[in-house]
């Protein structure tokens, strides 16, 4: 009998336990699966806490709804009568020590209209007619493998991209516009240009895509966490080993050796890493591995949850959060108003804002080793300057998540090419898996677990 062990009890690896435990069914398939987590719940970065009343996301808090619509996943294991969606509403930017609204007529802040860029109060005139030379300047060099802040910069001017389109775009993918390409990010738009000649006749052409009203992102009645129950529920063929860390994984032979903290050795034909490359990379004894697991960027972050016995109604109207333009304006980079963005997560229809602290701000050497006590008070700080509200929470949670937040990197596409390289030469039957190099939203890591333990049936 062959034994599969999965190293990293998140949304991937479930996700590769899951069909792989499908098709040991279907075919009747004598192997062992056997499922190591460290931490005393999985889940990873998904992890659902409840509290008087609300429901608070401490890592990721909703699913991309459109990637999730070719899965039958979540009707598998349960959960269509859970399902539900974001209220929509604006998004604003904190910049000159007041809210000022994105223009609606946007994609991830770049204007999908002449409109759009005229009406904005985040750019000054020049910083219009700067973006103009979007209309009549061609693309003859950028690729998808350029930096978008450089293909941004170039069409659509400096201020556009510093004032309105950064602070969007760096929040959403966690880095420096010139660190990120288009390809990892939003590779349409090189397309758009080279069809429409422009960049926003094309996001205006294909502007139903991105349509504001409709609802983009999903999550359960119960949080987060319920996808995670349903998945162990349903994984009744697999061995599931929590509060098991994985010391050492060593070659022997044609199979691996994977050493556990307990003291017990599991003789493995394939072996998934489904966890973070910093995990990871301590786990085999090569230099040349760690070589290039040095290659890989992560930045940190700091959720800061707070609750308060008001009413959500205080928060500027059909608003639902904002970006934080200036490192030097507030300590935080964003703010969601949860309570009005996710109904559910407030039962007395209470305000429950969830603020982030990002590595990437100056402000964060002095919060990172702060505790619970001070990063509270410097989140009422932040809240008190951006929404006027002054009054004591009911309810606070913070998670620390120290260089967990994947930087996709200009060399990430190469990177990744020459570690599985150097895996499947060294290591055969040893799988990367997960946010650390596929993406970061559920809807990628599920599909890269389904991918994973195909590559692995394969093989048999």
């Amino acid at each position: 009998m062959k034994t599969v062990v999965v190293i990293g009890g998140g949304v991937t690896g479930l996700s590769a336990m899951y069909d792989l435990q499908k098709w040991k069914k279907t075919n009747g398939t004598d192997v062992r699966l056997v499922l190591i987590e460290a931490a005393e719940q999985l889940g990873g970065k998904i992890r659902t806490v409840k509290q008087n009343g609300y429901i608070m996301e401490a890592g990721a808090d909703s699913i991309v709804a459109r990637k999730m619509e070719t899965m039958t996943l979540i009707e598998e294991l349960g959960l269509e009568q859970e399902v539900v969606y974001n209220a929509t509403g604006r998004s604003f930017i904190y910049t000159d020590e007041e809210l000022k609204l994105i223009p609606e007529d946007a994609v991830f802040g770049i204007p999908a209209s002449i409109e759009s860029l005229a009406k904005s109060t985040l750019i000054s005139n020049e910083g219009k007619v700067a973006a103009l030379r979007d209309f009549y300047t061609k693309n003859e060099t950028f690729t998808k493998n350029d930096s978008i802040g450089s293909f941004l910069e170039y069409f659509l001017g400096t201020e556009l991209v510093e004032k309105q389109i950064s602070p969007v775009l760096s929040g959403v993918y966690s880095g420096n516009l010139s660190d990120l390409t288009l390809a990892s990010t939003l590779p349409y738009l090189i397309d758009y240009k080279e069809q429409y000649g422009s960049i926003i006749k094309g996001l205006e052409a294909n502007k139903q895509k991105f349509k504001a009203g409709e609802r983009k992102f999903l999550s359960f009645r119960d949080g987060l966490g319920s996808l995670i129950e349903a998945f162990e529920e349903k994984l009744d063929e697999v061995e599931i080993l929590k509060k098991t860390k994985v010391i050492k994984i060593a070659k022997e032979n044609h199979s691996y050796q994977v050493f556990l903290n307990n003291k017990e050795i599991i003789e493995a034909d394939y072996v998934v890493l489904s966890i973070p490359n910093t995990a990871a990379e301590n786990l085999i004894d090569d230099a040349e591995l760690k070589t290039e697991y040095s290659h890989f960027k992560n930045s940190s972050l700091i959720s800061v949850y707070v609750g308060f016995d008001i009413p959500d109604s205080v928060l500027p109207a059909d608003g639902t959060g904002f970006i934080a333009a200036n490192t030097d304006e507030l300590s935080c980079n964003a703010c969601t108003w949860t309570s009005r963005k996710w109904e559910h997560t407030s039962k007395s229809g209470n305000l429950l804002v969830r603020l982030f602290y990002k590595s990437s701000h100056p402000s964060y050497a002095s919060l990172k080793d702060m505790d619970h006590k001070k990063l509270l008070e410097m989140a009422l700080v932040d809240i008190n300057k951006s929404l006027g509200i002054n009054a004591d929470p009911v309810v606070s949670e913070i998670t620390k998540w120290p260089e967990q937040m994947p930087n996709y990197l200009i060399t990430h596409p190469k990177n990744v090419e020459a570690l599985e390289r150097k895996l499947a030469s060294s290591y055969p039957g040893i799988i990367l898996a997960g946010c650390s190099y596929y993406g970061v939203g559920i809807p990628d890591c599920i599909n890269n677990g389904v991918h994973t333990a195909r590559k692995i049936i394969e093989a048999f």
